[in-house]
C-alpha cells in the first residue's frame, strides 16, 4: 500500500508562488501517474496536472496552464507543482494522488478524475489573499 504526503502549502499574497512537494513511501508501476488535484469546500476535487513519472510527459487543465508547472526530481523521489501566478480563487485544499499510467495517458482526452486514483495524500491548505 502507497502511502503519499503531500508538503509546501500555506498563505500567499495574489500574484505570488507556493511549492507543493509529493513524497511517497515507495515507488512502483502504481505510482507511474502523479496528479495533483484541489478541493473546494462542498465540490468534488479538480484534477489540475499530471505527470507520468517514466518519461516526464506532463498534462495540464485549463485552469492551470500557463501558471502550474508539474516535474520530478528523481533523486530526491518527489514530484512537485510549482504554482505562479496565484490568484485568490486557487485557495483550496490541494492533494498529491497517485496510480498506473493509464491515468496519464487518459488525461489529455478526458482529464483527471478522482475516482481512477488509488492512493491519496493527507492534502495541504494554499490560501491566497
Amino acid at each position: 500500500h502507497v502511502q503519499l504526503v503531500e508538503s509546501g502549502g500555506g498563505s500567499v499574497q495574489a500574484g505570488g508562488s507556493l511549492r507543493l512537494s509529493c513524497g511517497a513511501s515507495r515507488w512502483t508501476d502504481s505510482t507511474d501517474c502523479i496528479a495533483w488535484f484541489r478541493q473546494f469546500a462542498g465540490e468534488p476535487r479538480e484534477g489540475l496536472a499530471s505527470l507520468y513519472t517514466r518519461g516526464d510527459n506532463a498534462w495540464y487543465s485549463d485552469s492551470v496552464q500557463g501558471r502550474f508547472t508539474i516535474y520530478q526530481d528523481k533523486r530526491e523521489n518527489t514530484v512537485y507543482l510549482e504554482m505562479n501566478s496565484l490568484r485568490p480563487g486557487d485557495s483550496a485544499m490541494y492533494y498529491c494522488a497517485a496510480d498506473h499510467r493509464a491515468q496519464c495517458l487518459r488525461a489529455p482526452v478526458y482529464g483527471l478524475s478522482q475516482y481512477d486514483f488509488h492512493a491519496w495524500g493527507q492534502g495541504t491548505q494554499v490560501t491566497v489573499s
